[in-house]
């Protein structure tokens, strides 16, 4: 049996320039936006030429790259057999904006990557939302107004609500808490809801 050595301490840069070719990426910034990891986790691991194990093996059980030509480089990317896996690229929408909302206000945050599966097709400019123990996938200015639930802006403040349409121009805003009726012109409609995700 061969014995393959890899020291802790060397090959972090190429295994991670080969991470980032496993995942179809075209940049360091989106590897750590699929791994989890802040960019300074990033940089000191490839500054320092440390061989990270734990993102190789996660990348493999992702992609189905091979261990061998992650670790080395050695072999092929996807070996026979598994070269019909799908990998990454086509599974991940590209990265999507992330802010958290807070006191009606909204805070940028670091953007996150979701599977293509929940992803509406044609979405226009995605967002999401950070909302405590939620998170929505918002459309934002989408061209019509359908019922729904919104992120909308009143007299600066920002919420999600029901949005439900009514004659003449007019729509009724509602929560567990309130509802009103108002022209569309009164408040800002900031994006629909197209997807709720509960944290555990």
């Amino acid at each position: 049996m061969n014995k393959i050595n890899i020291g802790a301490d060397s090959g972090g840069k190429e295994a991670i320039e080969r991470l980032v070719a496993a995942y179809g990426f075209r940049s360091r910034q989106a590897l750590c936006d699929q791994l989890g990891v802040s960019k300074s986790t990033m940089a000191n691991r490839y500054l320092r030429n440390s061989f990270p194990a734990d993102w190789v093996i996660q990348c493999s059980l992702e992609t189905g790259a091979s261990l061998l030509w992650l670790s080395t480089g050695q072999g092929e990317m996807f070996p026979e057999g598994k070269n019909e896996q799908r990998k990454i690229s086509d599974m991940v929408a590209p990265t999507i904006s992330r802010q958290q909302l807070k006191d009606g206000k909204l805070f940028a945050e670091t953007g996150i990557v979701l599977d293509n599966a929940y992803v509406p097709p044609g979405l226009n400019a995605p967002l999401m939302i950070d909302i405590a123990d939620e998170a929505y996938l918002i459309e934002s200015a989408p061209a019509d107004i359908k019922d729904g639930q919104w992120l909308i802006e009143v007299e600066g403040l920002c919420s999600i609500k029901k949005i439900t349409r009514i004659p003449v121009g007019k729509i009724r805003v509602s929560d567990d808490d309130v509802s009103f009726d108002c022209s569309i012109d009164d408040i800002k409609l900031i994006g629909r809801v197209c997807l709720t995700i509960k944290k555990s």
